[in-house]
């Protein structure tokens, strides 16, 4: 009798044509290809998550037999991704060999195009970053933006020495993912841009877009610290926009048509509320984001002749409004502290519908610190059901501007099939 390790849906495969003898020999053999595969990323994860690990461990953690986990760490020392560093400390028996990641053994690049420069970084598989180019782009530049990201991409992978394993972007706005497409990125002036097919075709790499708010999440979940490995997540990146990136069950949580996490566009002002970059009224980008805090400042300065903000005008960014705030201006005070009410509200709203316990808070606006966070943390309190509250933390994210570029790339350290798929160093004749 022939055993399969299986999912449910290779499974119902299997018995669906077990009529068909040929049929019955490929899904064996597809079976035993997916069983192969699935025991060596398993492997591979359980050395991710230590520094330094036996086989022995291995084999306990993950449940394989020994020859089984013996089989595939040869097979990943063949690969360069791990290497024996010494020997441990007996149990009983003899010393066990330490197995390490080789982090510098594949390369990834990670692009953030949510802000009002375009980053990119080379990342190790530890996220390490290893090399960094920024451009500054305009609002609406959609024309020349993307010959920016060639020219960012282009000076990354000439400075590489190490393979590459993929390219992940965190981009603003709506994206289809499954499709590649940045459907709508209002600042860039993007519509149903097919940027996925775009980079692969330059640069021969796999490629991976998402939200910016989603990447970012990826990465404080992945490179951030003290958090639990099965604990949701709902990171909301405050900046010139704002959004959100849902992870549930260790998977980020698009929704059924791809675009969940699009709080910035809830109406929060419902009489008299500004116009939204997106042609409705009220959005809570409107009273919340970086954005607005400015063209708020802008517009009070001159009737607080006493405030310490710019009397030019031109002059009021988040640095004269940050350097204000921390001065205690009255004005910049209560403006900054208007913000919070806000975002404290619809962090209260995701509670009550989500239930997620863990809510970091990313972008521009957290350089306003604790005062800003608490007031969130106030109001979030006073809106909020008592029970779907308890154990609720709010706090800043730990990765800062580095967040989306980590978690673009970080799509590819946590998909291990495509560190066996690049071994060579990409074309550069583009």
């Amino acid at each position: 009798m022939i055993y399969f390790l299986v999912s449910p849906i290779n499974l119902q495969n299997i018995l669906r044509n077990l009529q068909s003898p040929v049929t019955y020999f490929s899904m064996e053999k597809a079976t035993r290809t997916h069983t192969k595969e699935h025991n060596r990323n398993l492997v591979l994860k359980t050395i991710f998550g230590h520094e330094h690990i036996s086989r022995a461990e291995i084999a306990r953690i993950t449940r394989l037999t020994r020859t089984t986990v013996s089989d595939i760490v040869s097979d990943l020392i063949d690969q360069g991704l791990v290497s024996e560093i010494g020997v441990g400390q007996s149990q009983g028996g003899k010393n066990p060999i330490l197995l390490s990641l080789i982090e510098d053994s594949r390369w990834l690049i990670g692009l953030d195009l949510a802000q009002n420069q375009f980053r990119g970084a080379v990342v190790n598989l530890r996220g390490k970053i290893r090399d960094v180019v920024t451009i500054p782009v305009n609002d609406g530049d959609g024309i020349e933006a993307l010959p920016l990201v060639y020219q960012i991409l282009d000076k990354l992978i000439s400075s590489t020495s190490q393979p590459l394993s993929g390219i992940g972007v965190g981009a603003p706005g709506l994206i289809n993912t499954s499709e590649g497409l940045v459907v709508n990125a209002v600042n860039l002036n993007w519509k149903n841009l097919p940027l996925t097919s775009l980079l692969e075709e330059r640069y021969h790499l796999p490629v991976y877009i998402l939200n910016d708010c989603q990447a970012a999440a990826i990465g404080e979940k992945t490179y951030g610290k003290n958090f639990q490995k099965d604990e949701n997540l709902v990171l909301i990146n405050v900046h010139h926009g704002i959004g959100a990136g849902i992870i549930i069950n260790r998977e980020i949580f698009q929704g059924d048509g791809g675009f969940a996490g699009e709080i910035g566009h809830v109406v929060v002002v419902h009489a008299g509320g500004e116009i939204c970059r997106c042609g409705k009224r009220g959005c809570l980008e409107t009273v919340a984001s970086a954005k607005a805090l400015i063209r708020q400042a802008r517009e009070l300065v001159k009737q607080y002749p006493d405030s310490r903000l710019p009397r030019d005008i031109q002059q009021i960014n988040l640095d004269t409004i940050e350097e204000a705030f921390k001065a205690g201006d009255p004005l910049t005070r209560d403006l900054v502290l208007k913000t919070a009410d806000y975002i404290g509200m619809a962090i209260s709203n995701l509670v009550g519908i989500l239930n997620i316990q863990k809510v970091v808070l990313d972008g521009d606006m957290t350089r306003f610190g604790a005062p800003w966070l608490d007031k969130i943390r106030t109001v979030m309190m006073n809106y909020s059901l008592d029970r779907p509250l308890e154990n609720t933390r709010v706090e800043i994210g730990q990765l800062g501007e580095n967040a989306v570029i980590l978690g673009a790339a970080a799509v590819f350290a946590n998909n291990y099939s495509y560190l066996f798929t690049r071994l060579n160093k990409p074309d550069r004749s583009n």
